[in-house]
Order: structure tokens, then C-alpha cells, then sequence
């Protein structure tokens, strides 16, 4: 197994804190939430094309619009939990929620 230096991964920290700001500061906060809507954004895309599925098709399927499809694939947009489920059912993704107590 390769070691991990992580001397790289603080530079990356130190880059992101002068980049965005310190963890908890609203510059980061929108930084690390965009971040996370392309993240999920990507996943979904790279599913559907690996099923050879058309956004269309896919909006047509899940009764959402084309363009909410592209926006949400492009991390541009806010997913409502409604739409996560009905795309990632389509897709083929599981969707269960756990609450840890």
C-alpha cells in the first residue's frame, strides 16, 4: 500500500484557507457547498451516461425538466430531496437514510 504524505495535504488545506477562507466562514461555507453539488452532479451524470441514458430521456422519466437535469449535473443548482430520489431510483442508486443515535 502506498503512504500517504501528508505534508501535501496540509498545503492543500493551507491553499483552500487562503483561497476561501478559514473552515466555518461563509466564503468556505459556499466554497465547500459548491463543491458538493458537483460532486453529486458529476456521480449522477456519470451514471447516466454509463446507461447510455439522454438527459431528456431522463427528464422525461422522472417527470423533471431537461434543463433542472443539466443544471443539477452541472453542480448550478440545489437538488430538492424529491428529485435526488427520483434520479437516483431511475439510475439504479440505492437511497436509504440512517439516523445515528
Amino acid at each position: 500500500m502506498r503512504k500517504i504524505d501528508t505534508s501535501k495535504l496540509r498545503k492543500f488545506d493551507d491553499l483552500l484557507d487562503r483561497k476561501y477562507g478559514e473552515p466555518g466562514t461563509p466564503e468556505r461555507n459556499e466554497f465547500e457547498k459548491k463543491a458538493l453539488l458537483s460532486y453529486y452532479g458529476e456521480i449522477l451524470k456519470d451514471r447516466r451516461e454509463s446507461l447510455h441514458i439522454t438527459q431528456k430521456e431522463l427528464a422525461e422519466k422522472t417527470g423533471l425538466k431537461r434543463s433542472y437535469i443539466s443544471r443539477i449535473e452541472r453542480g448550478k443548482t440545489d437538488m430538492r430531496v424529491s428529485s435526488l430520489f427520483r434520479i437516483s431510483g431511475f439510475l439504479g442508486f440505492n437511497s436509504e437514510f440512517a439516523l445515528n443515535v
